[in-house]
């Protein structure tokens, strides 16, 4: 009878941990939709202010245009990199405009244009150049940080920025992702705890998320397992 409940044990355990892999690779595109998102309403916003504010400023986005309609298109090598006819690119736009607010943003897509190239080190390496303190932005480039830090397999660093981009987030949008995501890699590491802490803090502080609709399970699931 113990051999069976050891056992069962046994299977639970590993169904939960190709679970959480299985979260990892399902929901990567997840943060960066979000990211996305974010970024396209703050050019925007930044277009229709700034765009006659200062001459440099002006330019930048001028420069910067060209770039956004390839990344909304997906041509994210070309958004990236520039073309032969005109267009410079997120990463000469970033340091030929140094200083500017697009020149800024130009950062944060080159760095999202690497995460779905599958070039992760150098995301991380542009969008750690990100300044920013807006409560929606600056955490959603940690949580980009730190899913490119996963998909390198620095499931510790990983855990650290997504993390720190839940609580410097603390709302119902973006959190509850970030809590979530920390939490699946934590039990893939074995680190039973720390994972109950993530989906309980989904449970107790961000309760009208979608993801606290069925966090007991995970809840429930991590403590089986510890």
């Amino acid at each position: 009878m113990a051999d069976k409940k050891d056992h069962k044990e046994e299977l639970n355990v590993e169904d939960a941990l190709t679970q959480s892999e299985a979260f990892i690779i399902k929901h990567k595109k997840l943060i960066i939709g979000s990211v996305v998102a974010i970024i396209l309403i703050v050019a925007g916003v930044l277009i229709y202010k700034d765009l006659y504010a200062d001459p440099r400023e002006e330019k930048a986005q001028i420069a910067l245009f060209k770039g956004q309609q390839l990344f909304e298109q997906d041509a994210f090598e070309t958004a990236l990199n520039g073309d032969s006819i005109n267009y410079k690119g997120f990463l000469k736009v970033a340091d030929e405009f140094s200083g500017t607010k697009a020149a800024n943003l130009a950062r944060a897509y080159a760095g999202i244009c690497y995460m779905n190239l599958g070039e992760y080190e150098k995301a991380i390496e542009e969008l750690d150049k990100f300044n920013g303190a807006d409560i929606m932005v600056a955490p959603s480039i940690l949580g980009a940080i730190g899913n490119s830090y996963a998909n390198l397999g620095q499931l510790d660093k990983a855990t650290s920025y997504l993390i720190k981009a839940a609580n410097q987030a603390d709302n119902n949008t973006l959190s509850p992702i970030f809590l979530m995501q920390a939490g699946n890699i934590y039990e893939k590491q074995g680190k039973f705890t720390d994972a109950v802490k993530a989906y309980t803090k989904i449970k107790d502080n961000y309760f009208r998320s979608y993801q606290a609709m069925d966090i007991d399970k995970y809840i429930e699931r991590a403590n089986l397992q510890k």
